[in-house]
This record gives C-alpha cells, sequence and structure tokens, in this order.
C-alpha cells in the first residue's frame, strides 16, 4: 500500500493516505464505534433495566420527541439510522482532523480515548440540548459511564482506524 505525505508552505505536515485510506478509515472507524456504542449501551443500560427497543427509540425521540416511544419497531430502526449517522459523522471529524493535526493519526492511544471525551461532552451539551428528546437530570455516575464509553467505543475505534489507515501506521 502506498502512502505519501505532503508538506505546506509553512512545512508543517500534513498526513494522507493511500487512495481509499480515508474512506476505509471513515468506514471502519464509524462501523466499529457505532457497533462498539450501541453493544456497549445494550450492555450497561440494560444492567439498569433499558431494553434494547425503548433505548433506540430514545435515540429516535431526538428527531420525533417524547412520541418515538410510541412508534413500535419502527422508530427503533430510526434510532439504529440515527445512531450509525453519528458514529459515521464523528469518524469524518476526527479522520478530517488527522489530515491536518497528524499526532490524530500518530498516537491513537492518547487521542483516541480523548476524543471519545470529547465526543461524549459534544453529545450531551450540545446535540442533545438542541434535540427533541426528553432531558434528563444529571448523574454523576450515568456521566462517569457515558465518559467510559465514549473513550473506549467511540474514541478509541475511531482512532485506530484513523492510525491504521494513514501515514502513521507505515
Amino acid at each position: 500500500m502506498q502512502r505519501s505525505t505532503q508538506r505546506n508552505l509553512g512545512g508543517a505536515v500534513a498526513v494522507t493516505s493511500a487512495p481509499g485510506g480515508t474512506s476505509r478509515a471513515i468506514f471502519w472507524g464509524g462501523a466499529l464505534c457505532g457497533c462498539l456504542d450501541i453493544s456497549a449501551a445494550f450492555i450497561v443500560y440494560g444492567f439498569f433495566g433499558a431494553r434494547p427497543i425503548p433505548l433506540l427509540q430514545g435515540v429516535a425521540a431526538g428527531l420525533l420527541g417524547p412520541s418515538a416511544r410510541e412508534g413500535g419497531l419502527a422508530t427503533a430502526v430510526l434510532g439504529l439510522a440515527c445512531h450509525f449517522f453519528i458514529a459515521f459523522s464523528a469518524a469524518i471529524v476526527y479522520v478530517m482532523a488527522s489530515r491536518t493535526i497528524p499526532l490524530l493519526a500518530s498516537h491513537p492511544l492518547v487521542c483516541g480515548p480523548l476524543y471519545g471525551v470529547a465526543v461524549y461532552f459534544f453529545m450531551s451539551r450540545v446535540v442533545v440540548p438542541l434535540s427533541a428528546a426528553r432531558k434528563s437530570p444529571f448523574s454523576l455516575k450515568m456521566t462517569l459511564i457515558g465518559i467510559a464509553i465514549h473513550m473506549i467505543c467511540v474514541g478509541s475505534p475511531i482512532a485506530w482506524a484513523t492510525h491504521r489507515f494513514s501515514d502513521a501506521h507505515a
């Protein structure tokens, strides 16, 4: 697999990848993130009594509001689609940022978990408040669980895929 780097006028190195490397990083980062994150949600929140269909309907509630809970399997599928849209969006942001910030591709063990924390706070402090979803009261326990899930299941797989398909891996 042929890889290359490019220097801009300031001498900074922009990480590039072999043909298809960017799309592979986005695909694998988004797919792994989406699968791991929803699996963790089913397992962890299932421990607290949440069931998969209502959990996915809760994601769809971001678009539909509380009525998503009455939509049956259709709104659960919509919630799953929204979940993967968000996962792939997070992968796109990280992969594209790594093209100008090579550290993101070269240090996935540090940058991935930190990105997961950033995604968690962006989702909880920007996306959810702007959505139609019902707002839940603050819980330190659930915040710490959410941050841990995002560090391991969101940021890490995206950073790994970016590293794997970038010059940092060569």
